[in-house]
């Protein structure tokens, strides 16, 4: 289910305490679209969650790869004492951090990415943490196939600043000489060492040990659904409709929203063709394109808005649970008109949009309870998706409790609003980074415009606010 209704006293969900995701394994093993995955749903259900990186943190403090100590990654020689109280240092300031966010931040989840591959480095942070209060689970991520570790080098390491103007094929073979030096004092994590999670091939195997209490178990029933194929999802509001405003109503498109949808299909189509062309320009493995695969609810004016798609082949699954919010006695109401007429309900509904049930209506949580097995659903699905829907429902796809916020795997902040333009179509690309080691999945939004007069919004970053603009 999505977030419950009620608070504990410590302001943490299903009395579950403090806990701490310790990843663990080998790199190119996909810990941190791993970690990123599980963050974007534990924010989904409600929890406060944050992932910490270490590489992010170490690059942070230290620039670019040019400013790296030649010996930072080297095991079969000893490093300097420099160079060993430098790791030291940046570990100790980002577990800093971790603690921080738990005692004074009041977040509940932590996921650390990191290797964590010494046996003797994971019983020193249990301990520390253990000895605070914090629950710790480790999250190992193994991998036996080296196609998946060299897709995942040439997709994701390749951008990272750590390689910036390299030769492609000499990054490839510099990162694989760096896992072959950690391997060899790489150790599993042992049913000895406390509660764990074992992820075989990102999803192919999972095997757990001691995991307790609900928000642990969905975490396990998560990871049973990931991937690190890549893909990208669009959003699409539905086309106008004849009747717009009415959920009773259910009308057909009007010849504008019969337009858009032709546009929309070009400009996805179009959009497809490019970001191609873009990972091939970049020495991505493109290999065979991902099929598009277009879900809808099963109202009129959103199946029929991917008719074009319908008639050029493509598949279109109708999926009636992702039917718009069922807005009870406000129906067809303006908010003019919702205020004045039931001005005691507005009121509440303002005190508390997200729990709020109008008479005969739906609240967002009820909404969000409805959508949950959506949200695995995509976590599974391994085509390209478009997603062809309603406000309500693509808002609550997003993160139903920062209330109106634009872009599914966004890191948006409490506060942050935004609202889903009509026949606007948000992308987003599940993984990877940008040239700055910001998780790609994270951190920007792409609207394409297909018809004139329509609202732009633009994420640029976290924590800063989104645009609005009418073109």
């Amino acid at each position: 289910m999505a977030a419950p209704l009620y608070v504990t006293q410590s302001g943490r969900l299903w009395h579950a305490g403090l806990i701490l995701i310790v990843t663990v394994g080998l790199p190119a093993r996909g810990k941190t679209h791993i970690s990123r995955a599980l963050e974007r749903y534990l924010r989904w259900l409600g929890v406060k969650t944050r992932v910490y990186s270490i590489g992010d943190y170490r690059r942070k403090v230290l620039g670019g790869a040019e400013n790296v100590p030649h010996d930072y990654f080297q095991t079969k020689t000893p490093r300097s004492e420099a160079t060993n109280a430098l790791r030291r240092r940046i570990k100790t300031e980002l577990e800093d951090q971790i603690m921080d966010f738990f005692a004074v931040q009041g977040g509940q989840v932590v996921i650390y990415d990191a290797n964590n591959g010494s046996v003797a480095e994971r019983k020193i942070t249990s301990e520390k943490f253990g000895a605070k209060g914090v629950h710790v689970i480790y999250l190992e991520s193994l991998c036996d196939q080296e196609d998946i570790i060299t897709a995942n080098i040439r997709s994701v390491k390749l951008s990272s600043p750590d390689y910036a103007g390299w030769d492609a094929e000499k990054a490839v073979a510099d990162y694989w000489e760096r896992i072959r030096d950690q391997a060899a004092l790489y150790h599993t994590v042992t049913a000895d060492e406390g509660p764990f999670i074992k992820v075989m091939n990102v999803g192919e195997r999972i095997e757990v040990n001691r995991i307790e209490g609900y928000l642990q178990t969905r975490c396990c029933f998560f990871l049973m659904n990931i991937h690190t194929r890549p893909r990208t999802i669009y959003f699409a509001r539905s086309g106008q409709s004849l009747i717009e405003h009415s959920y009773k109503a259910d009308s057909d498109l009007s010849p504008a929203g019969w337009e858009y949808a032709e546009r929309l299909k070009a400009a996805v189509i179009a959009r497809r063709k490019a970001l191609r062309a873009e990972r091939k320009t970049k020495g991505e493995v493109a290999g065979e394109e991902n099929p598009l695969l277009v879900w809808t609810s099963a109202r009129r004016r959103a199946y029929h808005t991917a008719w074009p798609f319908v008639h050029s082949g493509y598949k279109v699954v109708q999926k009636p649970i992702m039917s718009e919010i069922n807005p009870g006695v406000w129906d067809g109401l303006s908010t003019q008109e919702a205020m004045e007429l039931y001005p005691d309900e507005w009121s509440r509904f303002l005190a508390d949009p997200y729990a709020h049930r109008a008479p005969r209506a739906e609240s967002y949580h009820d909404l969000s309870v409805r959508l949950e097995s959506v949200i695995f659903e995509l976590e599974r699905c391994q085509n390209d998706l478009l997603i062809i829907g309603h406000a309500s429902v693509i808002r609550c796809l997003v993160n139903p409790h920062s209330f109106f916020p634009l872009f599914l795997f966004g890191e948006t902040t409490d506060r942050e609003t935004a609202g889903v333009p009509c026949r606007s179509t948000p992308e987003r690309s599940p993984r990877g980074r940008d040239r700055a080691g910001r998780p790609r999945g994270n951190h920007a939004g792409l609207l394409r415009r297909h018809l004139p007069r329509m609202a732009l919004l633009v994420r640029r970053r976290p924590g800063r606010r989104v645009r609005r603009k009418l073109v």
